[in-house]
């Protein structure tokens, strides 16, 4: 028989376990609820760019986040997402697997004995106590408040190095690929960059079996390849049917720091003129410029740092070439570089200060400005340029029906060859990279060829975008 003490404590444990059940319900509710309202993304209809499921513009600016599995506790996540949230970043590149030693910030190991065939899958835990929770189940939290913050995260699935170094073979490759597709097929916010800073050339079975899985696993989730430095992902795979969008790496090196054999230097937007011009069409972008606050070349930490003006340059070259957005990235930040740590590339900055630095807040300028005209219809605008320039005097143009942007990078004077775009007369304005600001000059005829003169002296970083638009 149960006395009134022992049905007391049965209830109050009865009640206590329906309190967790409706908590985990609510939770999976809320979840759901999260994951059907992320619009998936796709290409856009004349397959230079991004939009929405609804058709809506998506101008890709990206921030490169690689170690935020490994390195970002829970909070950290939130502070890092929210940030970027703020300064209006859209997607996040991370690396999945930096290494087949990978482990989260809690110890907890991605692999069963360094084999990617193997992911460790521990047992998730309900109490929120942050030194139980396993490798995958926390990269699951980072992509719910990805959705949070409306953030996509582009995730690496392995880091080219390790099947540079023959530690993946083609059926373990197959095997992790296969996973990644199972556990994140009802995600939205996903996008593939197959491949890790590697030559495309190389171990392409490997890849081509990552890229193939994945987007059969994941069809509505976008696929790229991330290549090594200077190359670019049409460069091997363009014709793959897994992927859907280029990318290329121009970083991270000065003019006089390229070696022979290698793509263009510092002029990431000849990557876009030959992207643009392939076909099938597919939409390309600079998925690694030189980052901010990283030493030029790289590996030499005495050189000078690339720095915001730098980053600028890299955005509005690529952009108004075609691009279908931009990456930033920061030497602390892509490293989530914090006190006691062995440092990359010579940073002494710490991960959360280096996310208010002058280039991560002037990134969200250049999306602002392209959504603000007809975004679909928008091509490549060399013709607008008589004295179009080489290197840092080069005059980077885009345009519309009805609009024309074009962009100098030290101040010097634009000669526009008008005429390029709808009406008898235009209005001009200053736009402010470094601010956002426009400043109308006045309206002109729109025939002939104008001058048009910025302000301030000729000098690398006194960036203008000259605006025109019919009336």
């Amino acid at each position: 028989m149960i006395n009134h003490k022992n049905f007391s404590k049965i209830f109050s444990i009865i009640a206590f376990i329906s309190v967790l059940v409706s908590c985990k319900e609510s939770k999976m509710e809320s979840k759901k609820e999260t994951i059907e309202g992320v619009q998936k993304l796709q290409v856009s209809e004349n397959g230079h760019y991004f939009q929405t499921e609804d058709g809506k513009p998506f101008f890709w600016l990206g921030d490169t986040g690689w170690l935020t599995f490994k390195k970002l506790n829970r909070d950290e996540i939130k502070t890092y997402f929210k940030d970027r949230k703020e300064k209006e970043y859209n997607v996040i590149q991370i690396m999945t697997l930096h290494s087949e030693e990978m482990a989260n910030v809690y110890g907890d190991s991605a692999l069963v004995n360094k084999d990617v065939s193997k992911p460790l899958i521990t047992k998730g835990n309900d109490f929120n106590i942050p030194e139980e929770y396993d490798f995958w189940d926390h990269v699951d939290y980072a992509l719910d408040v990805a959705e949070e913050n409306g953030l996509y995260i582009g995730m690496v699935p392995i880091w080219g190095t390790s099947v540079k170094k023959g530690k993946v073979n083609l059926e373990q490759a197959k095997s992790y690929a296969s996973f990644l597709g199972d556990r994140f097929k009802d995600r939205k916010n996903i996008i593939w960059l197959n491949g890790g800073d590697t030559p495309g050339e190389e171990n392409t079975e490997i890849w081509n079996a990552i890229g193939s899985i994945l987007k059969s696993k994941n069809p509505y989730a976008l696929v790229t390849f991330h290549p090594f430095g200077r190359t670019d992902s049409s460069d091997n795979y363009h014709d793959a049917s897994w992927l859907d969008f280029n990318m290329f790496q121009s970083g991270h090196r000065r003019y006089d720091q390229e070696t022979e054999g290698k793509m263009y230097a510092q002029d990431n937007y000849k990557y876009v003129n030959v992207d643009f011009k392939l076909k099938p069409t597919k939409p390309t972008i600079d998925g690694e410029p030189s980052y901010e606050g990283i030493p030029q070349g790289l590996h030499d930490t005495l050189q000078p740092l690339w720095i915001d003006k730098d980053l600028r340059r890299y955005a509005y070259w690529s952009v108004f070439a075609g691009g279908a957005g931009f990456t930033y990235g920061h030497n602390a930040v892509m490293q989530m570089f914090r006190e006691g740590d062995n440092p990359a590339y010579g940073n002494k900055k710490i991960w959360r200060e280096a996310l208010h630095d002058s280039g991560a807040k002037q990134m969200k300028y250049v999306k602002q400005l392209m959504m603000q005209f007809p975004y679909f219809n928008r091509i490549p605008g060399a013709s607008l340029v008589v004295n179009q320039g080489e290197k840092y005097n080069y005059l980077a143009a885009t345009k519309g029906e009805d609009y024309a942007l074009i962009y100098t990078y030290n101040g010097r004077n634009i000669s526009v060859n008008m005429g390029k775009i709808k009406g008898d007369k235009v209005e001009a304005s200053w736009f402010n990279p470094k601010n956002g600001i426009t400043n109308k000059i006045g309206d002109f005829k729109n025939t002939g060829v104008q001058d048009f003169k910025p302000e301030g002296e000729v000098e690398d970083g006194n960036d203008w975008v000259l605006i025109l638009t019919s009336k």
